[in-house]
């Protein structure tokens, strides 16, 4: 089942009524640049029907966030990080940092990440 929120952020991208730096528009999955970068590569991979979080998207089984992950590895190529390594990362609930509450992974690249997070 398709979903939208009509005050959610991201689906206001995903409609094109927000607009964004896309980077990819790929059916079910848009991905798009931040807008407060981290990295010299910082994309959001988003689903287009919204859930508010990955847990929730892969309780859904529709296999949305095999897709996001995917979509989320051939930006990092063609961005040319795949081979030097990238970071993916879903934030799940306030206390890990979540700010927009529909599923988002950020892919982050070009530069050393360091461990552990923070």
């Amino acid at each position: 089942m398709s979903t939208t929120d009509p005050d959610c952020l991201f689906c206001k991208i995903a409609s094109g009524e927000v607009p964004a730096e896309i980077v990819r528009d790929g059916g079910r999955v848009l991905a798009f640049r931040d807008i407060n970068p981290q990295a010299p590569t910082h994309v959001l991979v988003i689903p287009r029907e919204h859930h508010p979080d990955a847990v929730a998207a892969a309780g859904a089984g529709t296999g949305l966030v095999d897709e996001v992950v995917r979509e989320a590895h051939s930006i990092a190529e063609d961005e040319g990080v795949a081979s030097t390594g990238y970071r993916l990362v879903f934030n799940t609930g306030s206390g890990a940092g979540q700010t927009v509450f529909h599923l988002h992974c950020h892919l982050l690249g070009g530069r050393g990440m360091e461990w552990p997070p923070g």
